[in-house]
């Protein structure tokens, strides 16, 4: 089990590592304005290599389950290399991977090295990431193939004592095995345990709680991080600082002022051969249920007691409690087709990819209404929208607010508007009413606008799986989902 201890100086608590009252990762990662990535990474690795987040003697052992998959390839490894080139690893990390495939740590690198975007002058650091690399076999559901992986990692520790972090990069179809396998077999007894689950957690209300309380039955909550990498992205964690820490908000956040909010993910590309697993899940599952539903959390949340994780996740959990059931209608459900004047990718509908079932329903797009009754938001429309091959790619959060009483503008104004946008091009801006320039006496909607590529542009912004396996690495729940 994690060791929790509390920092004298904030109170936070964190699994396996203390803060002995110094700043935690959040806290470093707002001092960004001025500073550049080396400067960042060089405060971090100070002050979480002078506390006890990372103990030095101790091995840590980061297992990667489902090595050969697309999301191992292409986020995981990756975001490993750049902690480890950063520094910002503890100092005797060793990275194991496991699947079925008969591989080598040579094709782990041939397949996934693309996305590492390693320069020329990284060539020796990258060599030395992939020395700490290895890679074992095996089924998930066989017991030997757990001891052999077991057996592996006691040589990496030598004896030392040693902390293991397993990321389920896996299909949810295997956690219950695997999660078994690990709890019986691979855990350390020396150090700390820790899980990363990825989404989704399972395919409907049932299943989920099933898996739960599966996952729950084998491991301590704090040892349980179900990763959803959208809370590692810079906007997203904004909106708890722009909310919370300026004044000129706070009496406006409320059903008085706000007509509606809407939340918004749209991508311009469509299933592209990976529509077998789509049409599993949906744009519902896949996108709607986990990144829109948290950010919704994130607006529509009270003030938590602290930033301590658990005083965060509780408000969160009273925002979900507290979301009315969706009606039917205000649920819209659609699926793309081909355009027959486009190009390429674009003339092809959901269904003409060979990887889709024929006649699939599956939902490539949805919106719903969903209204939280509480005595803050009562009444006011929370819209989702999310969905594929659409015309942009877009993420971002919009509170409309109500019209200017006293109309003296002969209808010429339009609502105020507050807008997170999350990507791409990271931004806060507000859309207002101002004289437009000249001898008439006529509004025009302008916008005071925080671009970050403008405002901050020696910064370049960690990517959010950086954020959130650093956060695993040093306890902090903060960013997780929470039963």
């Amino acid at each position: 089990m994690d060791r929790r201890v509390s920092g004298p100086g904030n109170g936070q608590k964190l699994q396996g590592c203390e803060r002995d009252g110094r700043r935690g990762s959040e806290s470093i990662m707002a001092e960004q304005v001025a500073l550049s990535r080396t400067q960042v990474c060089g405060i971090l690795r100070e002050e979480l290599y002078q506390g006890d987040a990372f103990h030095q003697s101790e091995t840590h052992i980061f297992i990667i389950m489902g090595a050969s998959g697309d999301l191992a390839k292409k986020k995981i490894y990756p975001t490993i290399w750049w902690l480890f080139r950063d520094g910002l690893l503890p100092e005797n990390t060793f990275i194991v991977g496991y699947a079925r495939s008969r591989l080598t740590v040579a094709d782990i690198r041939k397949q996934s090295e693309p996305y590492f975007k390693a320069t020329p002058e990284e060539k020796p650091k990258l060599e030395e990431f992939f020395s700490r690399n290895s890679y074992v076999a095996g089924q998930y559901d066989h017991v030997a193939s757990y001891e052999h992986l077991n057996n592996h990692m006691n040589t990496l520790c030598q004896g030392s004592p040693a902390n293991r972090l397993f990321y389920l990069a896996l299909p949810p179809t295997v956690y219950e095995a695997v999660t078994k396998n690990i709890r019986e077999t691979c855990m350390s007894q020396t150090g700390w345990n820790r899980v990363i689950v990825e989404k989704p957690f399972g395919r409907d209300l049932q299943s989920s709680d099933r898996l739960s309380n599966h996952i729950s039955s084998l491991f301590c909550e704090d040892q349980i991080y179900r990763i959803d990498h959208y809370l590692g992205k810079e906007m997203v964690q904004n909106l708890m600082v722009l909310r919370f820490a300026n004044r000129i908000f706070s009496p406006i956040w409320n059903r008085d002022n706000v007509a509606c909010v809407i939340l918004t993910f749209k991508e311009p590309f469509g299933t592209e051969g990976r529509g077998g697993y789509f049409d599993e899940f949906g744009i519902i599952r896949d996108v709607m249920q986990n990144h829109l539903l948290q950010m919704l959390c994130l607006v529509a949340m009270e003030k938590p007691a602290s930033t301590d994780s658990d005083d965060v996740r509780d408000e969160k959990v009273k925002v979900l409690k507290c979301i009315s059931e969706a009606q039917l209608e205000n649920v819209v459900l659609g699926q793309y087709v081909g355009n027959p004047n486009g190009e390429g990718e674009a003339t092809k509908g959901y269904l003409d990819d060979p990887t889709v079932p024929r006649g699939s329903t599956t939902a490539t797009f949805a919106a719903v209404v969903l209204y939280v009754e509480n005595e803050r938001w009562d009444g006011v429309p929370f819209i989702l929208r999310c969905g594929k091959a659409l015309n942009e790619r877009k993420a971002e959060v919009r509170l409309q607010f109500r019209d200017v009483a006293g109309d003296i503008f002969q209808q010429q104004c339009k609502r105020n508007e507050l807008v997170i946008r999350v990507q791409p091009n990271e931004a806060v801006y507000t859309k207002m009413m101002t004289k437009k320039p000249g001898m008439f006496f006529n509004p025009e909607e302008s916008e005071l606008d925080l671009t970050y590529g403008n405002r901050y542009k020696n910064v370049k912004l960690p990517d959010a799986y950086e954020r959130l396996i650093l956060d695993v690495f040093c306890g902090s729940q903060m960013h997780f989902v929470r039963r």
